[in-house]
């Protein structure tokens, strides 16, 4: 089979499904147009239709993207155990890690777009062509690195799949190398978002050497609890075999992690209250406010209930090997970081601002609309892809592709004359 057959047969899997799976499709292509209206009136009006002003320049969508980059960067969580120790349970469901990186960073990008309040100079993040300001802007690195990221899971992803259909093996000389490359990778795309925040000395709230380490650690929890949820759906509506082993260890190294994100947490806020500097103003900012404002205290508590509560599930093998607690324990995590890194991480920085002025942001009703249409585009991405990697993993693939090159092959030898026998007309056909 070469690659047109290939996507031939892949578009064809994705072109069919049962009812629930177009009413899933038309769901998000509808998000996706309703986000898309959306950031029409932004283009043509401009960022003014957001929230956003000089006080709060970053908002909602800096705090998706960073909280998406911590998503991509998850998959290492099954690269490493799958690739480097070979340990089958995970080796089987890492593909899917993959393309979960893939729908990621395509939703990180699409933030960053939106965000530009000058989207006709979208050509300067292009290398060569525009004036990246490459080595010295870390947000030159960061569009690199991501770049980087996406075609090497890209690349890994369609190899895999296109040596899937045929029936082989991949490629070890080719896939192993990338993949070794693609750890230090995702590792970076996290560490360069980081840089991004705590290489602003004017914002002392980010302005912390630990900000790289809490990101990575975030991300090794919300990152696989996505996972976690989306390897049980297709368990129960697809024939994957994806062995509980394989959960149950994401969800015990996701404790781990945890752990030392709380930890880290800790050490920040014992170091900000204990010295007590005026930096310590963007912490009473956001756990009990400050002068009547209290816009962001619940979202405070929320994730840091949110986040213990998940560890204390997670930290036991009884409640991470149950159902019912694991997807709690997802849940509350995934809750957790989501907030930490929207309302917990961009907001306070830029309140009060270097004036000293409290403007207290809450996203409009256009930025929920193209949160929601990117969102959309990502899961479209995800649905797509897993509906291509779905039947090459469970062998579906290779069985049509089969059938297919015996109803070819059948049409050939009743069509064509032997040469033993006369042509068309009178002719006898097999």
């Amino acid at each position: 089979m070469g690659p047109l057959q290939f996507i031939a047969t892949s578009a064809r899997f994705v072109l069919r499904g049962g009812k629930a799976y177009w009413l899933w499709v038309g769901f998000l292509v509808a998000l996706i147009v309703w986000g898309v209206l959306a950031y029409i009136d932004q283009f043509n009006s401009g960022l003014i239709v957001t929230n956003m002003r000089d006080q709060v320049s970053w908002a909602f969508y800096i705090g998706n993207f960073t909280f998406l980059v911590g998503v991509a960067a998850a998959a290492v969580v099954l690269v490493i155990p799958a690739y480097i120790y070979h340990w089958g349970p995970i080796k089987e469901v890492a593909l899917l890690g993959e393309i979960l990186a893939i729908s990621a960073i395509v939703m990180c990008l699409l933030f960053v777009v939106v965000d530009m309040g000058r989207p006709d100079r979208f050509w300067h993040l292009i290398p060569v062509i525009g004036h990246m300001n490459f080595p010295s802007s870390v947000l030159a690195w960061d569009v690199v690195v991501l770049n980087i990221y996406l075609v090497l899971n890209l690349v890994i992803v369609t190899h895999i799949l296109y040596r899937g259909m045929q029936g082989r093996s991949y490629n070890q000389r080719l896939v192993v190398p990338l993949v070794l490359f693609s750890i230090p990778a995702a590792v970076g795309i996290h560490t360069v978002t980081a840089f991004i925040y705590a290489g602003l000395p004017g914002r002392p709230y980010w302005n912390a050497s630990i900000l790289a380490p809490r990101f990575l650690c975030s991300a090794f929890c919300s990152g696989p609890a996505v996972m976690l949820v989306l390897f049980q759906i297709l368990q129960r509506t697809t024939n994957i075999a994806i062995k509980d082993a394989a959960i149950w260890k994401v969800a015990e190294l996701m404790a781990y992690a945890m752990f030392i994100n709380l930890f880290l947490l800790g050490a920040e806020i014992f170091k900000e209250y204990y010295s007590a500097t005026e930096h310590l103003i963007h912490f009473q900012y956001l756990f009990t406010g400050i002068h009547g404002h209290h816009a962001l205290v619940p979202y405070a508590w929320a994730f840091v209930c949110c986040g213990i509560s998940a560890f204390l599930l997670f930290l036991f093998p009884a409640t991470r090997r149950n159902v019912v607690t694991l997807n709690l324990g997802c849940l509350l995590i995934y809750a957790s970081v989501y907030i930490e890194k929207g309302m917990g991480l961009v907001m306070p920085a830029f309140t009060p601002d270097t004036l000293g002025e409290i403007y207290e942001y809450t996203p409009t009703l256009h930025e929920l609309r193209i949160g929601a249409g990117i969102f959309s585009t990502g899961f479209l991405v995800f649905t797509v892809l897993c509906r291509i990697a779905i039947p090459i993993l469970t062998g579906q693939f290779a069985a049509v592709h089969a059938h297919a090159g015996r109803d070819s092959l059948r049409g050939r030898l009743t069509t064509a004359p032997t040469p033993h026998q006369p042509s068309a007309a009178g002719g006898r056909h097999l």
